[in-house]
């Protein structure tokens, strides 16, 4: 399952089942799970741990140093679970010391050609990251979400459940649960309604996130404002995903 042509490192731990090809690189202080597939010509740095059933393509670059000029050689981790698609030339970076020292991916997540993650970011599950979406550092990403091609988050943004940025949005604020963005920078532009739909959400859910839309998009509402007139309406756990997100905002939410 390791053909000879790759290299290997002594105190890497690579369990049972998982297939590495030729001239991929695995590094010190790996370790990768039952069922991961490495294609030829992919480089794994540590300290890095990798889960079960994951699948990566050629020329990736997992668990590399960050680029960040801060970053002084220190032992930070890269840390990814089971059932992702790791494309074509993605670059992966570990984390620093001035956040938790960690990067982190979680599960059943689909990054397309050329998706680079910076050091220190969260990504959830489910997400799917279009070609060239990058992320800068300590960018965190709940699940659900679309990433558009070429798309860009800022540094420190949160990307909230089931959002979407189009096609070469350049997002400099946080992304409230739902809202679907787009633009240079990138505006709100009604929510993911489509999307909802795919994930089996029913007419009157998505007639309540309708309406929560409105409450915080076309009343002219300051944010708190907009957040206590969600909260005096009937609860729901999709409202409260909602008003969750909003009220997470560190950076403000895109308009």
């Amino acid at each position: 399952m390791i053909h000879p042509q790759a290299i290997v490192d002594s105190s890497a731990e690579i369990a049972d089942g998982v297939e590495i090809g030729p001239w991929s690189y695995i590094g010190p202080n790996v370790s990768i799970d039952t069922g991961t597939v490495i294609s030829p010509h992919v480089v794994i740095n540590g300290p890095t741990r990798i889960g079960k059933n994951n699948r990566i393509f050629q020329f990736a670059s997992v668990g590399e140093e960050c680029q960040d000029k801060k970053y002084n050689g220190e032992p930070t981790r890269l840390e990814i679970g089971d059932n992702n698609v790791i494309r074509e030339n993605c670059t992966i970076h570990r984390g620093t010391i001035q956040d938790e020292s960690l990067t982190k991916i979680g599960d059943g997540n689909l990054l397309m050609a050329y998706v680079h993650i910076a050091h220190d970011c969260r990504v959830g599950d489910n997400n799917i990251f279009a070609n060239n979406a990058s992320l800068a550092g300590h960018v965190r990403v709940a699940h659900d979400a679309i990433l558009g091609g070429f798309s860009g988050i800022h540094q420190f943004c949160q990307i909230g459940p089931y959002s979407m940025a189009s096609m070469g949005s350049m997002v400099v604020k946080d992304i409230p649960a739902y809202v679907m963005v787009s633009g240079d920078t990138a505006n709100a532009h009604g929510m993911n309604f489509e999307g909802m739909k795919r994930k089996g959400f029913s007419k009157e859910t998505i007639a309540v996130l309708r309406k929560a839309y409105k409450t915080v998009y076309r009343k002219g509402l300051t944010i708190r404002a907009a957040i206590e007139e969600l909260e005096a309406q009937p609860s729901s756990e999709e409202l409260k995903l909602f008003i969750d997100s909003l009220k997470a905002s560190s950076r403000g939410i895109t308009r």
